[in-house]
């Protein structure tokens, strides 16, 4: 795995600067907390990166605490996240989490997955992501991006990003899960896209089973 992630550094290196995702962004951000990152989740879902970072940015400058959010409307709340999908629906779900985190949690976001996902619209891909970016625990987050360059590598042979994670638990040592996501999704945003992806540029295609085959056809 360290040869595969090195890879695509060097690759997004040799092509453009890397960036971060809209979530190492919150990650990396000075005033980052457990429950910035878990609402960022939720609003990142089918949103594109820089859609997500201008809404998370106006949200807290608004509503930083679970106390601010809880308490919040969510006509308010939807003029704020609009530049991301679904803002009508995330806009309660948001305020509903916040609630729970103040009511059950006491404000703390649990670093439990199996607390996390009990929240409504936390799923494992949300928790997962909770898990790495808010309190750097080891866990495999997989979206799209990961589902498909796992797949196209060979890494995996799964149907579903739900299987792509527990093959990769199985198969990638521990002290390589922390990046994974990161890398990934900046790799599959950037370089190994859905539509034609940037295979010459890619400095792992020898290794991977989707350039392998079409270049056999």
């Amino acid at each position: 795995m360290k040869r595969i992630l090195d890879g695509m550094q060097k690759t997004m290196m040799a092509v453009k600067p890397p960036r971060y995702t809209a979530l190492e962004g919150l990650h990396q951000a000075e005033t980052a907390s457990p429950f910035k990152i878990l609402i960022g989740t939720v609003l990142s879902a089918r949103t594109r990166d820089e859609n997500t970072t201008k809404a998370v940015k106006g949200l807290f400058k608004v509503y930083n605490t679970p106390q601010k959010l809880a308490n919040a409307k969510a006509k308010d709340v939807e003029k704020i996240i609009k530049s991301v999908g679904f803002y009508h629906v995330k806009s309660r779900r948001i305020i509903e989490v916040a609630n729970i985190i103040l009511t059950k949690y006491h404000g703390k976001v649990p670093a439990d997955i199996d607390k996390l996902v009990e929240i409504p619209g936390v799923g494992r891909k949300t928790a997962n992501c909770v898990l790495v970016y808010a309190f750097e625990k080891p866990a495999i987050p997989v979206d799209t991006h990961v589902h498909r360059i796992s797949n196209r590598l060979g890494l995996v042979d799964t149907k579903t990003p739900e299987e792509t994670e527990m093959e990769l638990r199985k198969k990638v040592p521990k002290k390589y899960w922390l990046p994974i996501n990161n890398t990934f999704v900046m790799y599959g945003q950037n370089i190994c896209k859905p539509i034609s992806p940037m295979c010459s540029v890619c400095k792992i295609r020898n290794s991977c089973n989707y350039f392998k085959t079409k270049n056999a056809s």
